[in-house]
Parts: structure tokens; C-alpha cells; sequence
């Protein structure tokens, strides 16, 4: 996993404990998680809004043509 070893991971978990603490560990878990999922669904909904636009652009530019 990206090169770290046990010993790395180990440090790295140690840290994360230290700077937010036990009783805030789950809160930061549960916010990543939620992180996630938003950049995830915000990514997926862009590709839709994109040919929403274009539909709605291709139809302004016909309605345009018959005026």
C-alpha cells in the first residue's frame, strides 16, 4: 500500500491519535467517509449536469433559429 510498511502505518495512526484524539476519532472516520461519498456523487452528477446543459444550449439555439 503506496510503499509504507507496518512501522509506517503504525506512526501514522499514532499521530492521527495524538493531534484529534480517541474520543474524536470516529467523528473524523465518519466525516472522511462522507468526504468521500460526496466528491464521489458530486463527480458522477457533473457528467450528467454536462449533457443536461448541452440538451438545454441545443434547444435554446433551435428555438433562436425559429424566431
Amino acid at each position: 500500500m503506496f510503499g509504507l510498511g507496518a512501522g509506517e502505518l503504525f506512526i501514522i495512526l499514532l499521530i492521527i491519535i495524538f493531534v484529534f484524539g480517541l474520543g474524536k476519532l470516529p467523528n473524523v472516520g465518519a466525516d472522511l467517509v462522507r468526504t468521500v461519498k460526496n466528491f464521489k456523487k458530486a463527480a458522477t452528477d457533473k457528467g450528467e449536469s454536462d449533457k443536461t446543459v448541452k440538451k438545454v444550449t441545443a434547444k435554446e439555439d433551435s428555438d433562436k433559429d425559429e424566431v
